[in-house]
């Protein structure tokens, strides 16, 4: 008698179960069909907008009072040779910082062409050349020229 109990306990048990399962089953059916209906229920809505399309110009050789916007190199005869050979591999800050004369520039090609696995620029050198050393010559360094018409003060103690 009590493996009988035991047995109807146990096809409750499996019952309630199945039952559940089945709920649960109904349930997420009806979600899903739910969305299927109304596929906007979990967006947010948005307003209705004007919306404005910002356009902008890719102008990358412009020039703005004597000076190449992209690069900030000056603008003078040689500058397009300039940009082309010399911003591919490195920042045109390279070129502005480093002032040399005539020497030193060719010096610094032949040392970037012999490590840098620079190409070889041919007749574009003189051009390259002429370039820097009219635009980014040597700048004198040395110290700050002579404080002139100041009014001095003492100082007290």
């Amino acid at each position: 008698m009590e493996d009988q109990s035991k047995f109807k306990q146990q096809v409750r048990a499996i019952y309630r179960m199945f039952v559940g399962l089945f709920v649960l089953f109904a349930i997420t059916a009806i979600g899903v069909l739910y969305l299927i209906s109304n596929p906007d229920l979990f967006e947010k809505s948005i307003p209705d907008t004007a919306y404005v399309e910002i356009v902008e110009e890719d102008d990358y050789d412009k020039i703005e009072n004597g000076i190449h916007v992209r690069t900030g190199l000056i603008e003078a005869e040689g500058l397009m040779m300039v940009v082309n050979n010399c911003t591919n591999c490195h920042s045109a800050k390279l070129v502005t910082q480093n002032r040399m004369n005539k020497e030193r520039w060719i010096s610094t090609i032949r040392w970037m062409q012999e490590t840098q696995n620079l190409w070889d620029l041919g007749p574009n050198e003189d051009i390259i050349v002429d370039y820097l050393v009219t635009n980014y010559p040597p700048a004198k360094k040395g110290r700050r020229e002579i404080l002139k018409n100041i009014e001095w003060y003492q100082l007290n103690d």
